[in-house]
C-alpha cells in the first residue's frame, strides 16, 4: 500500500505526523518494509507487512498504551 492509502485507511490527515508517529516506527520495528528500499522517496514507493508484522510481533509497540482515535471506533497505538 502507498503512504497515502495507509494514511487514508487510518483516517489520518497530517502527513508529517503520520510518518513520525506510525510509518517510521513500524519500519524501524520491522513490522513493514519498503517495496523499493533503494529509493525511499520514490513516488512509486509502497509498503508491505513483513513476516513479523503478519504474526503481530509488537515488541516495542506492545508496551505503548492503546488510545482511541476520532473515528468509527478504531483503536490505535499511542505514539
Amino acid at each position: 500500500m502507498s503512504r497515502e492509502a495507509l494514511q487514508s485507511a487510518l483516517g489520518l490527515l497530517d502527513r508529517k505526523s503520520f510518518r513520525e508517529r506510525y510509518l517510521n516506527p513500524a519500519l524501524t520495528d520491522g513490522l513493514i518494509e519498503m517495496t523499493i528500499p533503494d529509493k525511499p522517496n520514490s513516488r512509486l514507493q509502497k509498503y508491505r507487512l513483513t513476516d513479523r508484522g503478519r504474526t503481530g510481533g509488537r515488541s516495542k509497540l506492545q508496551s505503548r498504551p492503546l488510545k482511541k482515535h476520532a473515528g468509527p471506533s478504531q483503536v490505535f497505538l499511542a505514539p
